[in-house]
């Protein structure tokens, strides 16, 4: 995995681990995860990677799959094999779970918080990730709950304010159907009456954004007595917090987008913990 190989180049470049050197080559030991708050796993996959890139001998036994809420305590998984390169690796492998269970702890809370309310409402996550570690963060993203909203720019259109600088929405929904037929045409809208035209000029979504719960209602209503049969998905996004939304899920929406799921989800403390040393491999 390339980002794993990023991320321990990083770490060792160029002399190594001048500290774990110190450590007898044929010591080994026991080692295992643990949790240290309440949350969500992910990353399982990185992990095991950064051990094994950096020694294949190397034993990862996991214990709890991605997407197990945990509490503080937990055995998350356990490993045993070369002490001075499990300590290498150490903190590669604790970076990408704690960072990608993280953003799963805080996605659950958002899909618990919206599905108590209406559970219909999917949660969505954005483009909003970190550089070259876009599809981790979105694997993390579906293990806390959530969904999936576009990849990248190849996925679906979404026409935003700064594209109909130079053309109208109709026009926009138009050009797309024709050139991309098999693509999600959808729409940001700000305003009831975008909401109306993006609808008439027959779009498959509305992204409502930055409007308020009883605004958001009102286009809800709109879009579906627009839209043709009233097959239009809408979605909103624009500031949605863990205390707003509910307010949101109770307006008839089909879809909230959080930008902070992957920008602003704080890290899930889990630990690497010593549990047996021995002189070696030999019996």
């Amino acid at each position: 995995m390339e980002a794993v190989a990023r991320a321990l180049a990083e770490d060792l470049l160029p002399l190594g681990d001048l500290t774990a050197s110190l450590v007898p080559a044929e010591r080994t030991a026991t080692l295992v995860v643990v949790t240290r708050a309440h949350g969500v796993v992910a990353g399982r996959a990185c992990a095991v990677e950064a051990f094994g890139q950096l020694d294949p001998g190397i034993r990862v036994v996991w214990h709890l799959p991605d997407g197990t809420t945990v509490a503080p305590g937990d055995v998350v998984a356990t490993v045993s094999g070369s002490l001075r390169q499990v300590l290498t690796a150490e903190r590669t492998a604790l970076n990408f779970l704690c960072h990608l269970s993280g953003i799963a702890s805080f996605t659950r809370r958002f899909v618990t918080a919206v599905q108590a309310v209406d559970p219909r409402v999917r949660v969505l996550d954005t483009r909003k990730t970190t550089p070259g570690l876009r599809s981790l963060e979105k694997a993390a993203v579906r293990a806390g709950g959530g969904h999936n909203h576009r990849a990248n720019l190849s996925d679906a259109v979404l026409v935003k304010d700064n594209h109909l600088g130079g053309m109208s929405i109709t026009e926009a929904v138009g050009r797309a159907r024709a050139t991309w037929p098999g693509r999600m045409v959808e729409v940001e809208c700000d305003r009831p009456e975008q909401v109306r035209e993006a609808c008439e000029a027959g779009a498959g979504a509305v992204l409502l954004d930055n409007m308020a719960p009883e605004e958001v209602a009102r286009c809800v209503e709109l879009a579906r007595s627009t839209a043709p049969g009233g097959a239009v998905l809408v979605e909103v996004s624009g500031g949605v917090t863990i205390e707003t939304a509910p307010a949101y899920a109770a307006t008839g929406i089909d879809l909230v987008s959080v930008g902070a799921l992957t920008h602003s989800a704080p890290a899930l403390d889990l630990g690497l913990d010593l549990v047996l040393p021995d002189r070696g491999r030999e019996g």
